[in-house]
């Protein structure tokens, strides 16, 4: 997060997702990329990521889990601050979005990173049910998902 904020010449926000949000909280020991989101996209950070990708030997990926599911609304409000460095806010990507990302995805790890939200009060299974009907008519936008198929999931998550 530092060698990224250093570049940044203007305010903005890193969004961090997936195994590397799993690694900040503790439930992962390791994670194969680190999915990111700027906003607004900055130039400086952009072009300096393939340096910090060779010198920490990671893979940084431009991805969120709105990339794959809607994003819920006030997602932003519910992303948590990591932490700020310098003009750089870092934020973990609303972990209700992220559940349902990983809930559309089904990977084991996936499953034990939603229990991990679960266990730590980040994510109320039946919220996250309340949000995903927010989102539901907008399913058609993400082809790869078989909407019957996640609402499944969500229900069947908002019943534990």
């Amino acid at each position: 997060m530092r060698m990224i904020a250093t570049e940044a010449r203007d305010s903005g926000r890193i969004y961090i997702a997936g195994g590397a949000s799993a690694l900040i909280r503790g439930w992962r020991e390791m994670t194969v990329d680190v999915d990111i989101k700027i906003v607004p996209e900055n130039n400086r950070i952009l072009r300096a990521l393939p340096d910090v990708k060779e010198r920490l030997n990671i893979n940084i990926e431009l991805a969120s889990p709105a990339d794959f599911v809607p994003p819920l609304p006030r997602w932003e409000e519910r992303s948590p601050l990591i932490e700020q460095i310098d003009r750089v806010a870092f934020h973990h990507f609303d972990f209700y979005t992220q559940c349902l990302s990983k809930l559309e995805r089904g990977h084991r790890k996936d499953l034990d990173d939603v229990a991990s939200m679960v266990r730590e009060k980040l994510v109320d299974p039946k919220k996250l049910l309340v949000l995903f009907r927010e989102v539901e008519s907008q399913l058609f936008r993400y082809p790869a998902i078989d909407p019957p198929t996640l609402r499944a999931s969500v229900e069947a998550f908002a019943l534990q």
